[in-house]
């Protein structure tokens, strides 16, 4: 890693963090966003400043971030690859709400004198909207409008070591799993993150080499991205569905928010199987306590597949902003995680 110095701007979004590099210290080559994904993982100088800025002791096993790149043409405002602890991923609900914020919030573009700013973002799994809401000059709430997210498999049954189970298999820009927590003897509370974060790992791995991780159209959004492990907690006061959730992505990061790709891919299951009802929203609840409000805000087809476009408020905040630097004389660059 040549690179001595590397500055970010870090946001959480409902307890997860997203580390903002604006201006990356060394070239992201590729044709798109998707392609510059594709590419970024066999790339040394770029893989080396993800794992410099998520391992430890600069980042931890759970840190999330993005470096920003130029959009695939003038219709974005720019463009974004998103990274964790095991490499990068194709989409990041909760990360475009942060970056929504940090654009208006820097000046990277104006805000919109109405109230509503539409940050458009491009993303490896297309193009997405990020719809920044302020008041009095001062940001209050993100809509973040999805890609045509839609359920790829209903009831696949996986056999793990908490026996057998029903799994749903979403697209929301990535493809997640998802199955009711108390289906495997477990609720969505803190105390229980380990034992989540395990069965989630485990059923990732179970479905990896099967069908239901191919994506029906680019192979390069295949793999199950992520497990989400779900408790349901009936209707709120006002009709709408409420439920809590774990999501565990990668390998093995336990995400603090609602997830907000997964919320899509959550939405789009329970759209199709008649559980989210015409003009209800879906109240999704984190493992933190921090909320998402998510609903169907558009219908539309992909493929053979009917899909929907999911619309995920949230709200993220500015915690810090940091020069990280790089001795040369370190022999732990880029640096390590424990799990």
């Amino acid at each position: 890693m040549q690179t001595r110095t590397v500055d970010t701007v870090d946001y959480h979004t409902g307890g997860e963090p997203f580390r903002i590099v604006v201006d990356p210290p060394v070239p992201i080559p590729g044709e798109s966003v998707a392609d510059r994904r594709h590419r970024a993982g066999k790339d040394p100088a770029v893989d080396g400043l993800r794992k410099l800025l998520c391992l430890e002791p600069r980042g931890h096993a759970d840190m999330f971030g993005g470096f920003l790149t130029p959009p695939d043409d003038a219709g974005a405002d720019f463009g974004v690859l998103f990274w964790h602890k095991d490499g990068f991923s194709a989409a990041c609900g909760h990360g475009a709400i942060a970056l929504g914020v940090w654009a208006v919030e820097s000046g990277r573009v104006v805000a919109d004198p109405t109230g509503v700013t539409d940050v458009t973002i491009d993303v490896p799994s297309g193009r997405v909207v990020a719809r920044v809401r302020t008041e009095a000059g001062q940001v209050t709430g993100v809509d973040f409008v999805s890609v045509p997210s839609y359920l790829l498999a209903a009831d696949v049954e996986v056999g793990t070591s908490r026996g057998r189970v029903r799994v749903d298999i979403g697209y929301g820009g990535s493809i997640y799993a998802q199955l009711r927590a108390a289906d495997v003897g477990l609720s969505v509370e803190p105390g229980r993150a380990g034992e989540l974060i395990a069965i989630g790992r485990e059923v990732k791995s179970l479905l990896g080499a099967t069908q239901y991780a191919q994506h029906p159209t680019d192979p390069r959004l295949s793999g199950i991205y992520g497990t989400i492990l779900y408790d349901e907690l009936g209707e709120t006061a006002d009709g709408d569905l409420h439920q809590r959730n774990a999501t565990v992505f990668a390998d093995g990061e336990l995400d603090r928010s609602p997830c907000g790709s997964g919320s899509g891919s959550r939405v789009a299951v329970l759209a199709a199987r008649g559980a989210l009802k015409p003009g209800q929203r879906l109240v999704h609840d984190s493992i933190v306590g921090s909320r998402f409000i998510c609903a169907v805000t558009g219908e539309t087809t992909v493929g053979t597949f009917d899909a929907v476009i999911p619309t995920v408020t949230g709200m993220a905040y500015r915690y810090g902003s940091s020069r990280f630097t790089v001795d040369p004389r370190d022999p732990l660059v880029p640096g390590f995680v424990l799990r």
